[in-house]
């Protein structure tokens, strides 16, 4: 199973993209809005506890996130 959400912002900062899974990791200083970090890697350990994968790429619509799972 197959599941990709993409937002409508501006994407990921490209330095970001390796470590976007890793726990309290932080896009960038200079951004405005409030938020713990632990979203993503919460993601990516759902996925691999079920025998899965998670990604993380920049899209033309902003920053896509790829689950797949095993059926």
């Amino acid at each position: 199973m197959l599941l990709s959400i993409t937002d409508e912002g501006r994407g990921l900062p490209s330095e970001f993209l390796p470590r976007a899974f890793d726990r309290f990791a932080p896009v960038e200083a200079s951004r405005t809005s409030k938020g713990s970090g632990p979203g993503l890697a919460f993601v990516r350990a759902v996925a691999t506890t079920h025998g899965g994968t998670a990604h993380a790429e920049n899209s033309a619509g902003g920053a896509t996130v790829t689950v797949d799972l095993p059926c």
